[in-house]
């Protein structure tokens, strides 16, 4: 086993785990185990369970890109103070400034990286896992033969088997030898799908979630790029993906889709436009933000002190005595 699979192993066994359970629980409540429904729904829920547990791994990376954020202004004058300076001891002095301004601000430009990093095995198994069901492989763990060959004979609504792609039909189509139509309208329908999420993912973060300072800069220049450039990385691959894999990409993407709305509207990028929009309504229901760091107050607003009635002059007084 080379270095690559030792490190997925105990991920790929995990993956398997969830994948067998969700496809016993469905085949348990009426669903037949040899049904391509049977094993997409477990794969849906396959990944909603690893996006969930990963919440806490991108919740840390948003807000690492927060302070990174916070810094860029000091960093920018330090860049600079010595711009053009090529000589060892401005390069040196530079350097040390900024792991100073790292360091008193508790900032770190790996920390944002970092949970990428640690969620890309992740997404490895999955794919390899699954890649390797609609081959019928056996998998590491509890994905035995029998359950591998079902994943790899099954067929989404009798017609459509899971292994296909629109690619190999589209292949067969065009040799003038029988294709299978139903594989190709899905795998179509799907690839829209991936591509639009995709898109409106991206789009949600260049229009809304980015402030001047970064809009001014060529970090939304690339934005911009990615923003046209990710959909069509998936239109053009997606067509080589077979069924199963498709349908734990989209799954993918629309809980990415989801997820970054909501953290741009809860948890929006100081400045930005999604910003003033949660201050505005926050404002409606009667409550003031305040930022402290990373985190965000929410407390209620300080109602005005009511004015107290002045007493009319015919209003009577509170007698404390009897009358004379």
């Amino acid at each position: 086993m080379d270095l690559l699979g030792t490190i997925l192993w105990p991920l790929k066994w995990a993956v398997e785990l969830l994948l067998v359970a969700w496809h016993w629980l469905f085949s348990n409540v009426g669903l037949n185990p040899n049904d391509g429904l049977t094993w997409v729904l477990s794969i849906v829920g396959l990944v909603l369970v690893v996006r969930a547990a990963l919440i806490p791994i991108f919740v840390r990376q948003i807000k690492s890109q927060r302070k990174m954020l916070e810094v860029a202004p000091q960093l920018k004058k330090i860049q600079d103070k010595y711009k053009g300076k090529k000589d060892q001891f401005s390069r040196e002095a530079m350097s040390r400034e900024t792991m100073e301004l790292y360091k008193r601000t508790g900032t770190n430009p790996l920390a944002s990286c970092l949970p990428l990093l640690l969620q890309m095995p992740i997404f490895f198994a999955l794919f390899s896992v699954l890649n390797d069901a609609q081959k019928s492989n056996a998998g590491v763990g509890p994905l035995n033969q029998e359950l591998a060959t079902s994943f790899g004979n099954a067929t989404l609504f009798g017609r459509a088997p899971l292994h296909d792609t629109f690619a190999q039909q589209w292949t067969l189509m065009t040799g003038g030898a029988d294709f299978n139509l139903s594989v190709m309208i899905i795998a179509a329908t799907m690839v829209v799908l991936m591509t639009a999420s995709q898109f409106i993912t991206q789009l949600q973060i260049v229009s809304k979630n980015m402030s001047p300072e970064t809009k001014a800069s060529p970090m939304f220049r690339q934005q911009k790029i990615m923003l046209y450039l990710l959909p069509l990385v998936f239109a053009f691959s997606g067509v080589a993906f077979p069924l199963g894999v498709m349908f734990y990409w989209l799954t993918s993407n629309i809980w990415t889709m989801a997820q970054q709305f909501l953290v741009i509207r809860n948890m929006p990028t100081p400045g930005s436009e999604a910003a003033k929009a949660r201050e505005e309504r926050m404002a409606r229901k009667g409550k003031l933000i305040a930022t402290d760091g990373d985190i965000i107050v929410v407390e209620e607003a300080k109602k005005p002190a009511q004015r107290q009635q002045p007493v009319g002059k015919n209003r009577a007084k509170k007698q404390t005595g009897p009358k004379k």
